[in-house]
Protein backbone atom coordinates (compact mmCIF):
# COMPACT_ATOMS: atom_id res chain seq x y z
CA UNK A 1 0.00 0.00 0.00
CA UNK A 2 1.28 3.35 -0.57
CA UNK A 3 2.88 5.33 2.44
CA UNK A 4 3.26 8.70 1.58
CA UNK A 5 3.98 11.61 3.96
CA UNK A 6 1.17 14.77 4.21
CA UNK A 7 1.14 17.06 1.23
CA UNK A 8 0.53 20.70 2.40
CA UNK A 9 -1.92 22.12 -0.43
CA UNK A 10 -1.99 19.42 -2.75
CA UNK A 11 -3.14 19.36 -6.09
CA UNK A 12 -3.39 16.55 -8.05
CA UNK A 13 -0.18 16.47 -9.04
CA UNK A 14 0.94 16.85 -5.67
CA UNK A 15 2.37 20.73 -5.98
CA UNK A 16 1.57 23.72 -4.58
CA UNK A 17 -2.48 25.00 -4.86
CA UNK A 18 -2.09 28.89 -6.48
CA UNK A 19 -4.72 30.69 -4.10
CA UNK A 20 -6.35 31.78 -7.73
CA UNK A 21 -6.76 28.49 -8.56
CA UNK A 22 -10.09 26.06 -7.85
CA UNK A 23 -9.85 22.66 -7.94
CA UNK A 24 -12.23 20.57 -9.45
CA UNK A 25 -13.54 17.18 -7.30
CA UNK A 26 -15.80 15.10 -9.67
CA UNK A 27 -18.03 12.60 -7.82
CA UNK A 28 -20.42 11.51 -10.94
CA UNK A 29 -18.67 8.11 -10.28
CA UNK A 30 -20.06 7.91 -6.89
CA UNK A 31 -22.76 10.50 -5.68
CA UNK A 32 -24.38 11.09 -9.39
CA UNK A 33 -24.13 7.17 -10.13
CA UNK A 34 -25.72 5.95 -7.09
CA UNK A 35 -29.00 8.26 -8.00
CA UNK A 36 -32.03 6.33 -9.33
CA UNK A 37 -31.98 5.58 -13.25
CA UNK A 38 -28.15 6.68 -13.37
CA UNK A 39 -26.33 3.37 -12.47
CA UNK A 40 -23.17 2.01 -14.97
CA UNK A 41 -21.44 -0.97 -15.14
CA UNK A 42 -17.45 -1.23 -15.57
CA UNK A 43 -17.34 -0.48 -19.21
CA UNK A 44 -19.44 2.82 -18.89
CA UNK A 45 -17.52 4.53 -15.31
CA UNK A 46 -14.14 3.31 -17.70
CA UNK A 47 -15.25 5.23 -20.54
CA UNK A 48 -16.33 8.70 -18.10
CA UNK A 49 -13.51 8.38 -16.31
CA UNK A 50 -10.96 8.80 -19.28
CA UNK A 51 -13.17 11.36 -20.55
CA UNK A 52 -13.19 13.27 -16.75
CA UNK A 53 -9.38 13.14 -16.90
CA UNK A 54 -9.71 14.55 -20.66
CA UNK A 55 -11.45 17.52 -19.60
CA UNK A 56 -8.97 18.01 -16.68
CA UNK A 57 -10.94 17.38 -13.49
CA UNK A 58 -8.20 17.46 -10.47
CA UNK A 59 -9.64 15.19 -8.24
CA UNK A 60 -11.98 12.01 -9.54
CA UNK A 61 -13.74 10.23 -6.77
CA UNK A 62 -14.70 7.40 -8.62
CA UNK A 63 -16.97 5.19 -6.22
CA UNK A 64 -17.15 3.80 -2.59
CA UNK A 65 -15.19 0.60 -2.35
CA UNK A 66 -17.02 -1.09 0.36
CA UNK A 67 -20.60 -0.54 -0.87
CA UNK A 68 -20.25 -3.61 -2.70
CA UNK A 69 -17.73 -6.04 -4.66
CA UNK A 70 -18.54 -4.35 -8.20
CA UNK A 71 -18.39 -0.70 -6.87
CA UNK A 72 -14.55 -1.84 -5.14
CA UNK A 73 -13.57 -3.33 -8.63
CA UNK A 74 -14.57 -0.21 -10.31
CA UNK A 75 -12.61 2.23 -7.85
CA UNK A 76 -9.37 0.20 -8.49
CA UNK A 77 -9.35 0.09 -12.50
CA UNK A 78 -10.39 3.48 -12.60
CA UNK A 79 -6.91 3.46 -10.39
CA UNK A 80 -4.77 1.83 -12.37
CA UNK A 81 -5.84 3.43 -15.54
CA UNK A 82 -5.64 7.44 -15.10
CA UNK A 83 -2.49 8.71 -15.87
CA UNK A 84 -2.80 12.30 -14.39
CA UNK A 85 -5.79 12.62 -12.39
CA UNK A 86 -5.92 11.96 -8.86
CA UNK A 87 -7.99 8.86 -7.80
CA UNK A 88 -10.55 9.09 -5.16
CA UNK A 89 -12.54 6.53 -2.82
CA UNK A 90 -15.06 7.38 -0.44
CA UNK A 91 -14.97 5.46 3.18
CA UNK A 92 -16.88 5.86 6.89
CA UNK A 93 -15.17 6.44 9.68
CA UNK A 94 -14.67 2.88 10.35
CA UNK A 95 -11.82 0.38 9.56
CA UNK A 96 -12.95 -1.81 7.31
CA UNK A 97 -14.26 1.09 4.95
CA UNK A 98 -11.04 2.44 5.25
CA UNK A 99 -8.99 -0.69 4.55
CA UNK A 100 -11.51 -1.62 2.01
CA UNK A 101 -10.38 1.89 0.19
CA UNK A 102 -6.71 1.96 0.67
CA UNK A 103 -6.51 -1.60 -1.18
CA UNK A 104 -8.57 -0.37 -4.46
CA UNK A 105 -6.52 2.67 -4.57
CA UNK A 106 -3.42 1.09 -4.44
CA UNK A 107 -2.42 1.17 -8.23
CA UNK A 108 -3.52 4.91 -8.32
CA UNK A 109 -0.80 7.63 -9.65
CA UNK A 110 -1.99 9.27 -6.64
CA UNK A 111 -4.70 8.69 -4.00
CA UNK A 112 -6.92 10.06 -1.91
CA UNK A 113 -9.44 8.35 0.91
CA UNK A 114 -12.38 10.41 1.43
CA UNK A 115 -13.70 10.07 5.11
CA UNK A 116 -17.27 11.71 6.03
CA UNK A 117 -18.95 11.34 9.50
CA UNK A 118 -21.91 13.47 10.33
CA UNK A 119 -21.65 15.88 12.74
CA UNK A 120 -25.00 17.98 13.27
CA UNK A 121 -26.92 17.61 16.66
CA UNK A 122 -30.00 15.88 14.40
CA UNK A 123 -27.03 13.61 12.89
CA UNK A 124 -25.45 12.74 16.23
CA UNK A 125 -28.59 12.07 18.01
CA UNK A 126 -30.50 10.19 15.60
CA UNK A 127 -28.16 8.94 13.24
CA UNK A 128 -24.71 8.21 15.11
CA UNK A 129 -26.11 8.19 19.06
CA UNK A 130 -22.52 9.65 19.14
CA UNK A 131 -21.70 12.51 21.67
CA UNK A 132 -19.18 15.59 20.36
CA UNK A 133 -16.72 14.37 22.14
CA UNK A 134 -17.21 10.45 20.20
CA UNK A 135 -17.40 12.39 16.64
CA UNK A 136 -13.90 14.08 17.12
CA UNK A 137 -12.47 11.34 18.33
CA UNK A 138 -13.88 8.59 15.61
CA UNK A 139 -12.60 11.56 13.23
CA UNK A 140 -9.05 11.29 14.54
CA UNK A 141 -8.91 7.59 14.75
CA UNK A 142 -9.97 7.58 11.13
CA UNK A 143 -8.00 10.43 9.29
CA UNK A 144 -4.69 9.04 11.35
CA UNK A 145 -5.26 5.76 9.57
CA UNK A 146 -6.13 6.54 6.25
CA UNK A 147 -3.13 8.94 6.94
CA UNK A 148 -1.02 6.11 6.32
CA UNK A 149 -2.61 3.90 3.81
CA UNK A 150 -2.40 6.91 0.16
CA UNK A 151 -1.29 9.91 -0.44
CA UNK A 152 -3.79 12.65 1.22
CA UNK A 153 -6.66 12.39 2.83
CA UNK A 154 -9.78 14.33 2.54
CA UNK A 155 -12.62 15.04 5.58
CA UNK A 156 -16.32 15.55 5.21
CA UNK A 157 -18.16 16.41 8.25
CA UNK A 158 -21.66 15.13 6.79
CA UNK A 159 -24.85 17.50 7.31
CA UNK A 160 -22.15 20.76 7.80
CA UNK A 161 -24.33 23.60 7.19
CA UNK A 162 -26.58 22.00 9.90
CA UNK A 163 -23.82 21.79 12.71
CA UNK A 164 -22.69 24.14 15.09
CA UNK A 165 -20.26 26.44 13.73
CA UNK A 166 -17.85 26.65 16.86
CA UNK A 167 -18.30 22.71 17.00
CA UNK A 168 -17.40 22.36 12.88
CA UNK A 169 -14.10 23.90 13.87
CA UNK A 170 -13.46 21.51 16.73
CA UNK A 171 -13.57 18.79 14.18
CA UNK A 172 -11.96 20.32 11.32
CA UNK A 173 -9.37 21.35 13.87
CA UNK A 174 -8.86 17.76 14.69
CA UNK A 175 -8.74 16.59 11.54
CA UNK A 176 -6.56 18.55 9.70
CA UNK A 177 -4.25 17.96 13.09
CA UNK A 178 -4.24 14.38 12.34
CA UNK A 179 -3.13 14.64 9.00
CA UNK A 180 -6.43 15.56 6.40
CA UNK A 181 -5.35 18.32 4.04
CA UNK A 182 -8.73 19.33 2.18
CA UNK A 183 -11.58 19.79 4.78
CA UNK A 184 -15.08 19.33 3.12
CA UNK A 185 -18.31 21.41 4.74
CA UNK A 186 -20.94 19.69 2.54
CA UNK A 187 -24.82 20.91 2.07
CA UNK A 188 -25.74 17.51 2.26
CA UNK A 189 -29.43 18.62 2.08
CA UNK A 190 -29.37 21.70 0.13
CA UNK A 191 -30.88 23.51 2.93
CA UNK A 192 -28.66 26.56 2.69
CA UNK A 193 -28.44 29.73 1.15
CA UNK A 194 -25.53 31.86 -0.90
CA UNK A 195 -25.52 34.24 2.16
CA UNK A 196 -25.03 31.61 4.66
CA UNK A 197 -22.59 29.71 2.69
CA UNK A 198 -20.44 32.44 2.32
CA UNK A 199 -20.87 33.33 6.11
CA UNK A 200 -20.00 30.09 7.39
CA UNK A 201 -16.79 29.48 5.16
CA UNK A 202 -15.68 33.05 6.02
CA UNK A 203 -16.12 32.05 9.33
CA UNK A 204 -14.24 28.75 9.05
CA UNK A 205 -10.90 29.93 7.28
CA UNK A 206 -10.89 32.86 10.31
CA UNK A 207 -11.01 29.97 13.23
CA UNK A 208 -9.83 27.02 11.59
CA UNK A 209 -6.25 26.51 12.69
CA UNK A 210 -3.34 26.83 9.83
CA UNK A 211 -6.32 27.55 7.38
CA UNK A 212 -3.49 28.95 5.03
CA UNK A 213 -2.27 25.94 4.56
CA UNK A 214 -5.58 23.91 4.23
CA UNK A 215 -8.09 23.45 1.51
CA UNK A 216 -11.61 23.81 2.03
CA UNK A 217 -13.70 22.56 0.12
CA UNK A 218 -17.81 22.56 -1.12
CA UNK A 219 -20.40 20.32 -1.93
CA UNK A 220 -23.72 21.50 -2.57
CA UNK A 221 -26.70 19.43 -3.28
CA UNK A 222 -29.84 21.44 -5.12
CA UNK A 223 -32.71 20.31 -2.74
CA UNK A 224 -33.76 24.41 -3.02
CA UNK A 225 -32.00 24.85 -6.53
CA UNK A 226 -29.10 27.04 -5.06
CA UNK A 227 -26.40 24.35 -5.14
CA UNK A 228 -24.58 26.30 -8.11
CA UNK A 229 -24.94 29.75 -6.20
CA UNK A 230 -24.24 27.97 -2.79
CA UNK A 231 -20.57 26.57 -4.11
CA UNK A 232 -20.13 30.39 -5.91
CA UNK A 233 -20.69 31.70 -2.56
CA UNK A 234 -18.32 29.12 -1.21
CA UNK A 235 -15.50 30.00 -3.74
CA UNK A 236 -16.16 34.01 -3.23
CA UNK A 237 -15.29 33.00 0.65
CA UNK A 238 -12.15 31.12 -0.20
CA UNK A 239 -12.94 28.01 -0.83
CA UNK A 240 -10.61 26.22 -3.03
CA UNK A 241 -12.42 23.05 -3.65
CA UNK A 242 -15.57 22.41 -5.78
CA UNK A 243 -17.17 19.21 -5.22
CA UNK A 244 -19.60 19.11 -8.55
CA UNK A 245 -21.16 16.37 -11.25
CA UNK A 246 -21.46 16.30 -14.93
CA UNK A 247 -25.34 17.54 -15.26
CA UNK A 248 -25.55 18.16 -12.44
CA UNK A 249 -26.74 14.50 -11.21
CA UNK A 250 -26.67 13.09 -7.51
CA UNK A 251 -28.96 12.36 -4.92
CA UNK A 252 -32.58 13.54 -4.66
CA UNK A 253 -32.39 16.81 -6.78
CA UNK A 254 -28.32 16.14 -7.38
CA UNK A 255 -25.37 17.97 -6.78
CA UNK A 256 -23.74 21.36 -8.60
CA UNK A 257 -23.37 21.01 -11.72
CA UNK A 258 -19.93 20.82 -12.66
CA UNK A 259 -20.43 22.62 -16.35
CA UNK A 260 -22.11 25.16 -14.99
CA UNK A 261 -20.14 26.06 -11.98
CA UNK A 262 -16.41 25.87 -14.68
CA UNK A 263 -18.49 28.63 -16.63
CA UNK A 264 -19.76 30.96 -14.21
CA UNK A 265 -16.33 31.10 -13.21
CA UNK A 266 -14.86 31.22 -16.46
CA UNK A 267 -17.34 33.81 -17.71
CA UNK A 268 -17.15 35.85 -14.57
CA UNK A 269 -13.73 35.76 -13.97
CA UNK A 270 -13.21 39.80 -13.26
CA UNK A 271 -15.67 39.15 -10.22
CA UNK A 272 -14.37 35.73 -8.97
CA UNK A 273 -10.42 36.53 -9.23
CA UNK A 274 -9.92 32.14 -9.94
CA UNK A 275 -9.24 29.55 -12.37
CA UNK A 276 -9.78 26.36 -12.64
CA UNK A 277 -7.78 23.68 -14.99
CA UNK A 278 -10.54 22.63 -17.20
CA UNK A 279 -10.78 22.45 -20.68
CA UNK A 280 -14.34 23.82 -21.27
CA UNK A 281 -14.42 22.34 -24.86
CA UNK A 282 -15.00 19.38 -24.22
CA UNK A 283 -17.89 20.34 -21.34
CA UNK A 284 -20.56 19.75 -24.04
CA UNK A 285 -18.90 15.94 -25.27
CA UNK A 286 -18.70 15.14 -21.67
CA UNK A 287 -22.31 15.78 -21.27
CA UNK A 288 -23.58 13.92 -24.14
CA UNK A 289 -21.10 11.28 -23.11
CA UNK A 290 -22.77 10.98 -19.78
CA UNK A 291 -26.10 10.94 -21.62
CA UNK A 292 -25.56 7.87 -23.90
CA UNK A 293 -24.30 5.95 -20.90
CA UNK A 294 -27.06 6.41 -18.96
CA UNK A 295 -29.53 7.30 -21.26
CA UNK A 296 -30.69 10.17 -18.98
CA UNK A 297 -30.81 13.14 -21.45
CA UNK A 298 -30.45 16.88 -19.78
CA UNK A 299 -33.35 19.47 -20.02
CA UNK A 300 -33.56 21.58 -23.25
CA UNK A 301 -33.31 24.84 -21.13
CA UNK A 302 -30.37 23.25 -19.23
CA UNK A 303 -27.45 26.00 -18.79
CA UNK A 304 -24.19 25.43 -20.32
CA UNK A 305 -25.62 21.80 -22.04
CA UNK A 306 -28.93 22.62 -22.95
CA UNK A 307 -30.06 22.07 -26.90
CA UNK A 308 -31.79 25.46 -26.01
CA UNK A 309 -28.15 26.81 -24.42
CA UNK A 310 -27.36 28.58 -27.68
CA UNK A 311 -30.63 28.38 -29.69
CA UNK A 312 -32.99 31.49 -30.48
CA UNK A 313 -36.50 31.56 -31.80
CA UNK A 314 -37.32 35.15 -30.78
CA UNK A 315 -37.61 37.40 -33.50
CA UNK A 316 -36.23 40.41 -31.85
CA UNK A 317 -33.34 38.22 -30.42
CA UNK A 318 -32.71 36.80 -33.45
CA UNK A 319 -32.19 40.14 -35.30
CA UNK A 320 -29.88 41.09 -32.62
CA UNK A 321 -27.99 38.23 -33.07
CA UNK A 322 -27.39 38.67 -36.22
CA UNK A 323 -26.04 41.79 -35.92
CA UNK A 324 -23.93 41.25 -32.85
CA UNK A 325 -23.37 37.98 -31.29
CA UNK A 326 -23.34 39.95 -27.99
CA UNK A 327 -26.52 41.06 -27.72
CA UNK A 328 -28.34 38.09 -26.96
CA UNK A 329 -25.17 35.94 -25.44
CA UNK A 330 -22.48 35.95 -23.09
CA UNK A 331 -20.37 33.31 -24.34
CA UNK A 332 -19.03 31.38 -27.52
CA UNK A 333 -21.37 27.86 -28.02
CA UNK A 334 -17.54 26.94 -29.16
CA UNK A 335 -15.83 27.51 -25.57
CA UNK A 336 -18.21 24.87 -24.07
CA UNK A 337 -17.41 22.57 -27.38
CA UNK A 338 -20.86 23.05 -29.35
CA UNK A 339 -19.91 24.10 -32.95
CA UNK A 340 -21.97 26.98 -33.57
CA UNK A 341 -25.60 29.31 -32.50
CA UNK A 342 -28.32 28.31 -33.47
CA UNK A 343 -30.92 30.47 -35.09
CA UNK A 344 -34.68 28.23 -34.93
CA UNK A 345 -37.04 28.94 -36.82
CA UNK A 346 -40.12 28.96 -35.05
CA UNK A 347 -43.77 31.24 -34.73
CA UNK A 348 -41.76 34.02 -32.90
CA UNK A 349 -38.94 34.62 -35.39
CA UNK A 350 -38.86 37.11 -37.58
CA UNK A 351 -37.99 38.55 -41.65
CA UNK A 352 -34.54 38.73 -40.82
CA UNK A 353 -33.30 35.34 -39.67
CA UNK A 354 -35.97 34.19 -42.58
CA UNK A 355 -34.09 35.90 -45.01
CA UNK A 356 -30.71 34.45 -43.32
CA UNK A 357 -31.65 31.12 -43.76
CA UNK A 358 -32.85 30.83 -46.66
CA UNK A 359 -29.96 32.24 -48.07
CA UNK A 360 -27.75 30.08 -46.68
CA UNK A 361 -29.96 27.61 -48.49
CA UNK A 362 -29.34 28.95 -51.92
CA UNK A 363 -32.61 31.14 -52.18
CA UNK A 364 -32.28 34.93 -52.97
CA UNK A 365 -35.61 35.91 -52.80
CA UNK A 366 -36.51 39.56 -53.60
CA UNK A 367 -38.75 41.95 -50.85
CA UNK A 368 -41.98 41.03 -52.59
CA UNK A 369 -40.92 37.17 -53.07
CA UNK A 370 -39.83 37.11 -49.15
CA UNK A 371 -43.05 38.54 -48.07
CA UNK A 372 -44.77 35.84 -49.49
CA UNK A 373 -42.85 33.00 -48.18
CA UNK A 374 -42.68 34.71 -44.56
CA UNK A 375 -46.79 34.55 -44.74
CA UNK A 376 -46.73 31.22 -45.62
CA UNK A 377 -44.20 30.29 -43.22
CA UNK A 378 -46.22 32.36 -40.56
CA UNK A 379 -49.08 29.94 -41.12
CA UNK A 380 -46.50 27.00 -40.91
CA UNK A 381 -45.46 27.93 -37.83
CA UNK A 382 -48.14 28.34 -36.22
CA UNK A 383 -49.18 24.43 -37.09
CA UNK A 384 -45.63 23.47 -36.29
CA UNK A 385 -43.73 22.76 -33.40
CA UNK A 386 -40.65 22.64 -35.39
CA UNK A 387 -39.70 24.29 -38.88
CA UNK A 388 -36.73 22.52 -40.59
CA UNK A 389 -34.80 23.34 -43.80
CA UNK A 390 -36.30 20.99 -46.28
CA UNK A 391 -39.65 22.79 -45.31
CA UNK A 392 -37.96 26.40 -46.06
CA UNK A 393 -37.00 25.04 -49.14
CA UNK A 394 -40.46 23.88 -50.20
CA UNK A 395 -41.62 26.96 -49.45
CA UNK A 396 -39.18 28.63 -51.28
CA UNK A 397 -39.85 26.96 -54.39
CA UNK A 398 -43.68 27.10 -53.84
CA UNK A 399 -44.64 24.04 -52.39
CA UNK A 400 -46.72 23.39 -49.21
CA UNK A 401 -44.73 21.68 -47.35
CA UNK A 402 -47.76 19.65 -45.53
CA UNK A 403 -49.09 17.95 -49.13
CA UNK A 404 -48.49 13.98 -48.15
CA UNK A 405 -46.85 12.98 -50.94
CA UNK A 406 -47.14 10.24 -53.65
CA UNK A 407 -45.99 7.63 -51.38
CA UNK A 408 -47.89 5.82 -49.09
CA UNK A 409 -47.57 2.17 -46.95
CA UNK A 410 -49.68 -0.57 -47.42
CA UNK A 411 -47.80 -3.77 -45.29
CA UNK A 412 -44.67 -3.86 -43.67
CA UNK A 413 -43.58 -7.22 -41.98
CA UNK A 414 -40.58 -7.16 -40.17
CA UNK A 415 -38.38 -9.89 -37.95
CA UNK A 416 -34.89 -9.59 -35.86
CA UNK A 417 -33.26 -12.77 -34.46
CA UNK A 418 -31.53 -12.22 -30.97
CA UNK A 419 -27.72 -11.78 -31.91
CA UNK A 420 -28.79 -11.55 -35.45
CA UNK A 421 -29.70 -9.14 -38.25
CA UNK A 422 -33.37 -8.19 -38.82
CA UNK A 423 -35.34 -8.04 -42.14
CA UNK A 424 -37.91 -5.80 -42.77
CA UNK A 425 -40.57 -6.26 -46.31
CA UNK A 426 -42.70 -3.14 -47.61
CA UNK A 427 -45.38 -2.63 -49.56
CA UNK A 428 -45.89 0.30 -51.09
CA UNK A 429 -48.26 2.11 -52.87
CA UNK A 430 -47.59 5.14 -55.37
CA UNK A 431 -50.87 8.10 -56.72
CA UNK A 432 -50.81 6.44 -59.86
CA UNK A 433 -51.94 3.65 -58.74
CA UNK A 434 -48.72 1.11 -58.83
CA UNK A 435 -47.61 -1.20 -56.04
CA UNK A 436 -43.93 -1.55 -54.89
CA UNK A 437 -42.66 -4.72 -53.00
CA UNK A 438 -38.81 -4.88 -51.33
CA UNK A 439 -37.43 -6.22 -49.20
CA UNK A 440 -34.90 -5.25 -47.10
CA UNK A 441 -31.83 -6.19 -44.15
CA UNK A 442 -29.97 -3.89 -41.90
CA UNK A 443 -28.39 -4.32 -37.88
CA UNK A 444 -31.90 -3.45 -36.45
CA UNK A 445 -35.17 -3.32 -37.71
CA UNK A 446 -35.19 0.35 -38.29
CA UNK A 447 -31.97 -0.33 -40.44
CA UNK A 448 -34.02 -2.44 -42.07
CA UNK A 449 -37.37 -0.92 -43.04
CA UNK A 450 -34.78 1.98 -44.27
CA UNK A 451 -33.22 0.01 -46.72
CA UNK A 452 -36.12 -1.53 -47.54
CA UNK A 453 -37.91 1.66 -48.70
CA UNK A 454 -34.97 2.96 -50.12
CA UNK A 455 -34.75 0.08 -52.73
CA UNK A 456 -38.38 0.21 -53.48
CA UNK A 457 -38.49 4.17 -54.17
CA UNK A 458 -34.88 4.23 -55.59
CA UNK A 459 -34.67 7.58 -52.98
CA UNK A 460 -31.15 7.20 -51.19
CA UNK A 461 -31.26 8.11 -47.30
CA UNK A 462 -28.36 7.82 -45.36
CA UNK A 463 -29.64 7.84 -41.75
CA UNK A 464 -27.97 10.19 -39.30
CA UNK A 465 -30.30 10.66 -36.53
CA UNK A 466 -33.72 9.12 -35.05
CA UNK A 467 -35.59 8.73 -31.67
CA UNK A 468 -38.75 7.73 -29.98
CA UNK A 469 -40.99 9.31 -28.13
CA UNK A 470 -43.84 8.09 -26.05
CA UNK A 471 -47.26 9.88 -26.68
CA UNK A 472 -48.72 8.56 -23.59
CA UNK A 473 -48.60 5.93 -20.80
CA UNK A 474 -49.14 2.23 -20.90
CA UNK A 475 -47.93 -0.60 -23.41
CA UNK A 476 -50.71 0.45 -26.15
CA UNK A 477 -49.22 4.55 -25.95
CA UNK A 478 -48.55 5.42 -29.29
CA UNK A 479 -44.47 6.35 -30.46
CA UNK A 480 -43.60 9.39 -32.32
CA UNK A 481 -40.85 8.38 -34.41
CA UNK A 482 -38.47 11.79 -34.99
CA UNK A 483 -35.79 10.50 -38.19
CA UNK A 484 -33.24 13.08 -39.53
CA UNK A 485 -31.28 11.16 -42.82
CA UNK A 486 -29.20 12.92 -45.24
CA UNK A 487 -30.03 12.99 -49.49
CA UNK A 488 -28.06 15.18 -51.77
CA UNK A 489 -26.14 17.72 -49.57
CA UNK A 490 -29.54 17.99 -47.46
CA UNK A 491 -30.46 16.84 -44.09
CA UNK A 492 -34.18 15.77 -44.30
CA UNK A 493 -37.12 15.67 -41.30
CA UNK A 494 -40.17 13.23 -41.26
CA UNK A 495 -42.57 12.06 -38.51
CA UNK A 496 -44.34 8.69 -38.17
CA UNK A 497 -46.80 7.79 -35.35
CA UNK A 498 -48.08 4.45 -34.58
CA UNK A 499 -48.06 1.90 -31.73
CA UNK A 500 -45.64 0.14 -33.28
CA UNK A 501 -42.26 1.65 -33.20
CA UNK A 502 -40.83 0.02 -37.09
CA UNK A 503 -43.93 1.49 -38.32
CA UNK A 504 -43.39 4.57 -36.94
CA UNK A 505 -40.27 4.80 -37.82
CA UNK A 506 -41.28 3.36 -41.54
CA UNK A 507 -43.92 6.21 -41.89
CA UNK A 508 -41.18 8.83 -40.80
CA UNK A 509 -39.02 7.55 -43.55
CA UNK A 510 -41.75 7.72 -46.28
CA UNK A 511 -42.88 11.13 -45.00
CA UNK A 512 -39.16 11.99 -46.08
CA UNK A 513 -39.13 10.58 -49.46
CA UNK A 514 -42.56 12.10 -50.47
CA UNK A 515 -41.20 15.41 -49.33
CA UNK A 516 -37.45 14.92 -51.67
CA UNK A 517 -39.68 13.50 -54.41
CA UNK A 518 -42.38 16.62 -54.51
CA UNK A 519 -39.06 19.02 -54.30
CA UNK A 520 -37.29 17.49 -57.42
CA UNK A 521 -38.90 14.21 -58.67
CA UNK A 522 -36.53 13.53 -61.58
CA UNK A 523 -33.40 14.09 -59.24
CA UNK A 524 -34.83 11.43 -56.95
CA UNK A 525 -36.81 8.80 -58.65
CA UNK A 526 -35.99 6.07 -60.41
CA UNK A 527 -38.51 3.27 -61.88
CA UNK A 528 -39.30 0.74 -59.16
CA UNK A 529 -40.43 -2.40 -59.79
CA UNK A 530 -44.12 -3.27 -59.99
CA UNK A 531 -45.66 -5.64 -57.77
CA UNK A 532 -45.79 -8.86 -59.43
CA UNK A 533 -49.47 -10.59 -58.74
CA UNK A 534 -50.13 -13.97 -57.00
CA UNK A 535 -52.23 -16.56 -57.88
Amino acid sequence: MNNQPAATNDSSDGEDVSPDRVLIFDTTLRDGEQAPGFSMDLHAKLKLAHALEELGVDILEAGFPQASPDDFNAVAKIAQSLTKTTVAGLARCVPGDIDSCARALEGARRSRIHLFLSTSPLHREHKLGMSKQQVVEATVRSVERARQLCHEVEFSAEDALRTEPDFLVEVFNAAAAAGATTLNAPDTVGYTTPAEMFELFTYLRKNVRNAENLIFSSHCHNDLGMAVANSLAAVSAGARQMECTINGIGERAGNAALEELVMALKVRAPHFGVSTGIDTRKLYPTSRLLTQLTGQGVPRNKAIVGDNAFAHESGIHQHGMLKHRGTYEIMHPQDVGIAETSLVLGKHSGRHALRERLQKLGHTPDDATLDGIFARFKMLADQRRDIHDDDLQALALGQDPDTTGPWSLLRLNASSQLGGGSSTAVTLVHEDGREVAETGAGDGPVDAVLHAITRATGTELALTQFQIRAMGEGGNAQGRAELTARHGSLDWHGNGVSTDIVEAAALAALAIVNRIERQAPARSHSAPKALESTP
